[in-house]
Formats: C-alpha cells, sequence, structure tokens
C-alpha cells in the first residue's frame, strides 16, 4: 500500500509541505523569485503555520533556476514610496529571523542583494556547482539592507562581509563553501535533497534542547536586529536620492555596468 503524500498547501506565491517534522517552504515565482512585503509574509505565515503544527526544522526553497534575486527594484524606481515599501518588507523579514526553529536554505542558482539577506537569516545554507551569493547593493549605489550588516559578519567574517559589500563581488559553489557561507555543498540539481537531509538530522534531535539552544545562541543577532534594520534603511533612503543610485538601479535594469561619479 502506498505511504500518503505531504500535503502541500499554497500560501499566496510560496508553497508549504510538512513531512513528518521537516516543513518545506517554496517560494514560486520563477525564474528569479523576487520578492516584496507579500512574499515574505507568505514565507513567515508558512513558517509560524509550520511550528505550530509540530515541525522541528524548516527547508526555505524556490523554484525554478534561482533562490532569490532580491526585491523588485521597480518599487525604488517607480511610483511608489521606496521607504514605505522597505519598511514593509522589512516588517515581515524580523518575523522570518524570529522563527523559533532552525532553517535550512536551499541555494541553487543565485541569492543576491536582498535573496542574499533571506539566505542569511536562515541558520545553514546548502549551495551547489552554480550557486552565486552576491551582495551587490554597492553595485547599485546604495547601503546593504535585510539585516546583512548583521548577518553576514557572523557567517563568513568581518573582512571577507566587508570586501563582498564593498565590491559587490559573488561568491560561487565551491568558494562560498570554503568561505563558510554555505554549510554543505551538492551536486548540481541536489541542493534540495541535501538540505532536506539537513533538515531531518536537526529534526531528529531533541526538539527543547535545540530550540533552547538555539535561542541562546541567535540572542545577540535577535536583539540587534531592529535597530540594525531600522539604520539600513535610514542609510538607504539617503543614498536612494543620489545619482548614484539611479545610475546603479538603471544600469541593473538594462543589464550594463554602471559609471559612478560620487554624487
Amino acid at each position: 500500500m502506498d505511504e500518503a503524500q505531504p500535503e502541500v498547501r499554497q500560501v499566496g506565491k510560496v508553497t508549504l509541505e510538512l513531512d513528518g517534522h521537516v516543513a518545506v517552504v517554496e517560494l514560486r515565482d520563477p525564474p528569479a523569485n523576487f520578492f516584496d512585503r507579500d512574499v515574505l509574509a507568505a514565507i513567515a505565515d508558512a513558517g509560524e503555520r509550520a511550528t505550530a503544527e509540530g515541525a522541528r526544522a524548516i527547508v526555505l526553497c524556490s523554484q525554478g533556476r534561482h533562490f532569490c534575486a532580491g526585491a523588485r527594484l521597480a518599487d525604488a524606481t517607480g511610483g511608489l514610496d521606496p521607504r514605505a515599501s522597505a519598511a514593509a518588507v522589512y516588517e515581515q523579514a524580523v518575523r522570518i529571523f524570529r522563527f523559533e526553529i532552525p532553517v535550512v536554505a536551499a541555494v541553487q542558482g543565485a541569492a543576491v542583494g536582498g535573496g542574499l539577506g533571506l539566505a542569511c537569516a536562515a541558520d545553514f545554507r546548502v549551495a551547489g556547482p552554480k550557486s552565486r551569493f552576491e551582495a551587490n547593493f554597492s553595485r547599485l549605489g546604495f547601503h546593504c539592507g535585510f539585516a546583512l550588516s548583521l548577518t553576514l559578519p557572523r557567517i563568513v567574517g568581518q573582512t571577507r562581509a566587508e570586501l563582498m559589500l564593498y565590491t559587490g563581488r559573488a561568491l560561487r559553489g565551491a568558494e562560498a563553501y570554503a568561505a563558510g557561507l554555505a554549510d554543505r555543498f551538492a551536486e548540481l540539481g541536489e541542493e534540495r535533497a541535501a538540505a532536506v537531509a539537513l533538515a531531518r538530522e536537526l529534526a531528529g534531535a531533541a526538539p527543547l534542547a535545540v530550540r533552547s539552544m538555539r535561542a541562546t545562541m541567535r540572542a545577540g543577532l535577535l536583539d540587534r536586529l531592529e535597530a540594525a534594520l531600522a539604520h539600513e534603511l535610514d542609510e538607504q533612503e539617503r543614498l536612494w536620492r543620489t545619482e548614484d543610485a539611479a545610475t546603479g538601479i538603471t544600469a541593473s535594469l538594462e543589464h550594463r555596468d554602471p559609471v559612478f561619479r560620487g554624487r
């Protein structure tokens, strides 16, 4: 007799599948899987629901070629108020950071800008040969966001984080694994399976002990989170008004190299 398949539930552009004590939360907006406030709210809703229903670990993954190419740049260049839009995004990001159980991000393809921030909100990351971790903010002309000023140094060290942030250079595949930005390295196409295996290992440990230790280990991060996001948002707002930001965003949308003038 065939085993019953786990139910897949839709939450906006996100699906939730609970298989035993492991929840798989998948962003389904390929190929780039950009996020906005509603997408992050759906991820937060799914993670909180999974925890309430007995999950002990979460796999955060995406459908298609890339994990997440960040926020929709159109919000920062069109008719919307970019500060209000970013503030709403960060409110939902805080909910994701405050999940009570471990999160493993399966990063196939690109995790860029805010997508890197989302990957770094997880406890662990799984990469493959074509994974690309990129803090591209300096190439867009404004300050980093999604609490990367906190998370990236915790993961790769202060100097390497500064190099990534200041240059916008990507770490790819095996290089990201060697730098500690990824905790597991999988064969091409096996990133999610490796993330699920790690999540099952986490879920097999004593759940009260894991939650307790995780709360201890992340306490410093969570204590500083909202202040860091507020500072990043202030700096982003200031720099969004510069000529360099207009140049960087336009060049990114047109897929060409920017020429910055420092004004």
